[in-house]
C-alpha cells in the first residue's frame, strides 16, 4: 500500500497512480472474471512482456489490489486474484467498459 507521504492530494490522482497504466487496467479486466495463472494471463494480454507483467502484478500485490497464492506443488503453481480492495474497483472498470463501447459505436457511426 502507498504510505501517507506517497498519497497524492487528489483522489483521482491516487486512483490513477494505482491503476493508471494500460497494463494494470488489462490485468484488472482479466481478474474481474476469475483467478488467473501467470502464463495464461501473459498469453491473454497482447504486447505485454513477462517482465512488465511481473512488475505490474508485484506492484498491484504491494498496493493491496491483487492476491498471490502459491500452491505447494512441483512445479509450483501460482494464481493471482483480486483482493477485496481490488474487487471494489469493479464498478469503475464496468463504467470504463460502457464508455469505451459507446465511443466505439460513435466512431463506427461517424464513418
Amino acid at each position: 500500500m502507498l504510505t501517507k507521504e506517497e498519497l497524492p492530494d487528489c483522489p483521482v490522482a491516487t486512483t490513477v497512480r494505482l491503476i493508471g497504466n494500460k497494463w494494470k487496467l488489462l490485468i484488472l479486466r482479466n481478474l474481474l472474471s476469475r483467478p488467473w495463472r501467470f502464463n495464461e494471463m501473459l498469453r491473454s494480454i497482447p504486447g505485454i512482456s513477462q517482465k512488465v507483467l511481473t512488475d505490474n502484478l508485484r506492484a498491484m500485490e504491494k498496493d493491496g489490489i491483487v492476491n498471490r497464492k502459491v500452491y505447494p506443488e512441483v512445479p509450483p503453481r501460482v494464481e493471482y486474484s483480486l483482493s477485496d480492495l481490488g474487487d471494489s474497483m469493479r464498478p469503475i472498470i464496468r463504467e470504463m467498459e460502457i464508455w469505451g463501447r459507446n465511443y466505439q459505436q460513435m466512431v463506427r457511426e461517424a464513418e
